[in-house]
């Protein structure tokens, strides 16, 4: 393994190959954060509403994906999967080993990134769509080359749209399954519990409104509360109520089991496709 260069942990630059939604919601969550400014962000296309989306809050925009990896200490490949080979390969006499390469592209091992990188000093990261309201649950794995540092470093540009666990790359299917399908299942839930209460009688928008706090407020007590789930369930349902009954009728549907399906089901097909 070479010598590697350190990023430095202020004044490095950052560029996005690929200027979509994903890229833009990391762009915005580290600029507000104060982890990076505006000033040190970097991107190219030539489509006037992306440009206009990073612009807005300060982001450089180049033509060219080659001026993005020319003036940048960290890369993020933020890129279609079935693109990516080819951007990657476009890329690669422009890539250093000075350079931090991140790749958030769903389904494409690090072993196939750093092949077509030429070099292994590439950190790949699974986020989730809820990025976008800088409620990201990330997950990453540490190529070959990338040091403790690098790790460091994008664990704080991650933790600015989020939180951000480091897993080994073989698990990434089943964080797929999980935190990458998952809110699908958590927004198919919200509408179910709002066309309950329409159901028994409440308006359209307050059983909406209702349902998606509802949601939101239990999360919240899960990841904050240092309670079990089961725990925070049986402090809700009290003897003879009507908490208990609606559980009741949940088990009788095999509403866990549903979930459970879910994500396995969701696992295998993220396998499936990653070996296609």
């Amino acid at each position: 393994m070479a010598s590697v260069v350190p990023i430095p942990s202020d004044g490095y630059k950052l560029g996005f190959i690929g200027a979509g939604k994903m890229a833009e919601s990391i762009a915005r969550g580290v600029v507000k954060s104060g982890v990076l400014p505006a000033s040190r962000i970097r991107t190219a296309h030539l489509g006037s509403a992306r440009r206009t989306a990073f612009e807005s809050f300060g982001v450089k925009v180049l033509d060219q994906n080659h001026e993005v990896v020319e003036d940048s200490n960290v890369v993020i490949f933020s890129v279609k999967p079935q693109v990516v080979k080819d951007v990657v390969l476009q890329l690669r006499p422009k890539l250093s080993e000075k350079q931090l390469l991140v790749s958030v592209v769903a389904g494409v091992k690090l072993k196939d990134l750093q092949e077509w990188a030429g070099h292994s000093r590439f950190i790949r990261v699974m986020p989730n769509t809820p990025a976008a309201v800088g409620q990201a649950a990330s997950v990453m794995s540490l190529g070959s080359d990338a040091t403790k540092e690098d790790g460091e470093l994008i664990e704080q540009l991650f933790g600015a749209i989020g939180k951000i666990w480091t897993a080994n790359e073989k698990l990434f299917d089943a964080v797929t399954g999980l935190s990458g399908s998952g809110p699908a299942y958590m927004f198919l839930a919200i509408e179910a519990l709002a066309d309950g209460g329409v159901a028994a009688g409440l308006p359209r928008e307050l059983a909406l409104g209702l349902a998606s706090q509802t949601v939101l407020g239990a999360a919240t007590m899960a990841t904050n509360g240092g309670k079990h789930p089961g725990q925070l369930k049986d402090d809700v349902a009290s003897p003879g109520g009507t908490t208990i009954a609606g559980i009741h009728e949940l088990e009788k549907s095999g509403f866990r089991g549903i979930l459970m399906n879910a994500v396995v089901s969701a696992t295998k097909r993220s396998r499936e496709l990653s070996q296609s």
